[in-house]
């Protein structure tokens, strides 16, 4: 059962046509990636997915129902989450009101128990609990942003590019989280450079040029097409 369909999606920005009615599926369960070069397309059609940004023509249909007409946080109750490209955390507050901002419109006693999942998650975020997030480093900012949308309990969690500007270890324990948080439930649909990595963490995977879907399939096949691999890979396959 697809968790999430989307139909002909388009995104423009004035007369640019940056998506160009793209069809795409994430099954429930399923973590799939989005890859493709700068520029393609992908953080647009997250950003429409999660209704930060209008899309037309084109439909959305989360858990079977149609999101015409829904704006962002009406789709985030729902259990449709995004973690923006650049983390998007509240410089002002420290890490845990950050986290407690995630689970806004909770209104459960499971709220204490998720900000320990978190820690436990990050424990580096633990260490820095009372510390103001435009102090964290770029690292921590992205634990931070990926620990908030935990905190809403999400359904499908859409991930926009989280290993950006960051070191490898540490890109490292963000995909390890994120496969970590798929096998417990979430839905994972991941916008990813890093299309290596991505490939080798997801189940499907979709390649974006020009804003239309140029391939599709399951990643480990992908991971060895030529196309893919001249593009994406440097050349070289797994």
């Amino acid at each position: 059962m697809n968790l999430l369909e989307v139909k002909g999606l388009e995104v423009r920005y004035g007369g640019i046509r940056a998506v160009k009615g793209i069809d795409l599926a994430v099954g429930e369960g399923e973590l799939v990636c989005l890859i493709g070069a700068n520029g393609a397309g992908k953080s647009s059609t997250l950003r429409a997915i999660s209704g930060m940004i209008s899309s037309a023509p084109g439909a959305v249909r989360y858990a079977g129902r149609d999101l015409a007409g829904q704006r962002a946080h009406q789709r985030a109750r729902a259990g449709l989450v995004l973690v923006p490209e650049g983390r998007g955390v509240f410089p002002q507050l420290t890490v845990e009101e950050n986290l407690t901002l995630g689970a806004y419109a909770r209104a459960d006693a499971g709220v204490g128990a998720d900000r320990e999942r978190v820690f436990g998650l990050f424990p580096r975020l633990r260490e820095r609990r009372a510390q103001t997030g435009g102090t964290l480093s770029g690292g921590e900012q992205q634990m931070l942003a990926i620990g908030r949308a935990i905190m809403s309990r999400p359904k499908l969690l859409l991930l926009d590019e989280p290993s950006m500007g960051l070191a490898p270890i540490v890109v490292q324990l963000i995909f390890e989280v994120i496969q970590e948080i798929n096998a417990g439930g979430v839905t994972c649909l991941l916008v990813e450079q890093n299309a290596r990595a991505a490939l080798r963490l997801a189940g499907r995977a979709y390649v974006m040029e020009s804003g239309t879907i140029a391939l599709a399939g399951p990643a480990a096949r992908l991971a060895h097409d030529p196309r893919v691999i001249e593009a994406y890979l440097g050349g070289e396959a797994d």
